[in-house]
């Protein structure tokens, strides 16, 4: 199933960001730390052009720990500054104005050299839907501006935001890009919930998470659905029955009800009851 999603108001925001770009001093892209270059919208090299670029790893809390270290490296040997936060506790969320005064050190001693005060920073915040952006600017200014949701595309029109006397932040909607190139991609963003449940398929989602765990996690299945043996050895059928009689998905005559199994185990997912898992890793994308 090609998974598409692009809402009239998205293809409106990308044309109001760069408009608005002569007045930006830095691009800070918020992304997924568990799915980091999934959730880079393609189109950010577009808007940003050569500005200054901050790349953000939201969600930090629920991705595998020595993966997103390996993430930032990647995003440094791009040219990229780079913090890993949680923007729910607001763990290195404090590093942010710091990143961004070091990105505009060179425009602000040229300012002061010809004897001027320079302005506060100005940078357009950026993100794909629901990669915690409004949780992040509420939290950065210290008080309720952004509306929050657990479902994307909250976020509609773009808004200034005054982060203490040094930093001003401008807030867009979150945007993805027309097409999904590659189908990996979105079954990722559908995994993470980037993507409207109403336009995804649950047991499609499950079965690439359960594949990728097998894979990459098979500790996380085995813990959290009490199975046993080698995960390997199991086809995915098989797999789907252990998880649904272990969770009570059981229609009458005993069959296993495939489309609860497969909700439950996308949501297990989401909630970190799986543990701390990334999807994805530098070298993906560098073979």
């Amino acid at each position: 199933m090609p998974i598409q999603w692009y809402p009239g108001h998205m293809a409106k925001a990308k044309r109001e960001m760069i408009e608005k770009m002569k007045q930006i001093d830095v691009v800070i892209e918020l992304v997924d730390a568990r799915i980091p270059e999934s959730s880079r919208n393609p189109l950010v090299d577009e808007i940003a052009g050569q500005k200054p670029r901050l790349v953000i790893l939201n969600k930090s809390d629920l991705a595998d720990s020595k993966r997103t270290e390996k993430w930032q490296n990647y995003y440094q040997q791009k040219g990229f500054s780079t913090i890993a936060v949680n923007s729910q506790t607001g763990a290195g969320t404090d590093k942010l104005a710091a990143s961004v005064s070091q990105l505009t050190y060179e425009r602000r001693k040229r300012l002061i050299d010809k004897g001027v005060n320079p302005r506060a920073d100005r940078a357009l915040i950026l993100g794909i839907p629901n990669v915690g952006k409004s949780t992040l600017i509420n939290r950065l200014a210290n008080k309720k501006i952004a509306k929050i949701g657990d479902r994307p595309g909250i976020t509609k029109t773009q808004q200034w935001i005054k982060v203490g006397n040094s930093l001003q932040l401008l807030d867009t909607p979150g945007i993805l890009w027309p097409k999904f190139e590659d189908q990996i991609v979105g079954l990722r963003l559908a995994a993470t919930g980037a993507i409207k449940d109403e336009v995804i398929d649950y047991e499609e989602i499950a079965t690439y998470i359960l594949r990728y765990l097998v894979q990459n996690y098979p500790d996380a299945l085995i813990s959290r659905y009490g199975l046993s043996g080698d995960l390997h050895a199991l086809e995915l059928v098989g797999l789907y029955d252990e998880i649904g009689k272990k969770r009570g998905c059981l229609m009458s005559g005993g069959l296993i009800d495939y489309d609860k199994t497969a909700e439950i185990i996308v949501r297990d997912f989401r909630s970190q009851k799986l543990g701390r898992v990334t999807l994805e890793v530098p070298a993906d994308y560098q073979a």
